[in-house]
C-alpha cells in the first residue's frame, strides 16, 4: 500500500462509491487506475489523501470481507 498526497490532483481515475453507501456521505470510493492499481479516498474528503493498493491487495481484501473476516469492524 502507497500513500499519495492529493487525491483529486494525483489520482487519474474515476471515483465510485458502492449503492450500499447512500446519500449520508459516510462512505469510501475508490478508483481504478491505468496502471491496475485501485485508489481509496473518503468521499467527505475528495481534495484529501488517498491510499493506492495493488490488484493483488484489493482482491483480498474483498475476498476476506466477502467471507466475513470483517464483519467485526461493524459489530
Amino acid at each position: 500500500m502507497r500513500h499519495i498526497k492529493n487525491a483529486a490532483t494525483d489520482v487519474a481515475g474515476t471515483w465510485r462509491k458502492t449503492k450500499a453507501s447512500g446519500n449520508n456521505g459516510n462512505c469510501v470510493e475508490f478508483a481504478k487506475l491505468a496502471s491496475g492499481d485501485v485508489a481509496m479516498r473518503n468521499s467527505r474528503d475528495p481534495e484529501g489523501p488517498a491510499l493506492l493498493f495493488t490488484r493483488a491487495e484489493i482482491a483480498a481484501m474483498l475476498s476476506g470481507a466477502k467471507d466475513g473476516e470483517l464483519d467485526y469492524l461493524t459489530a
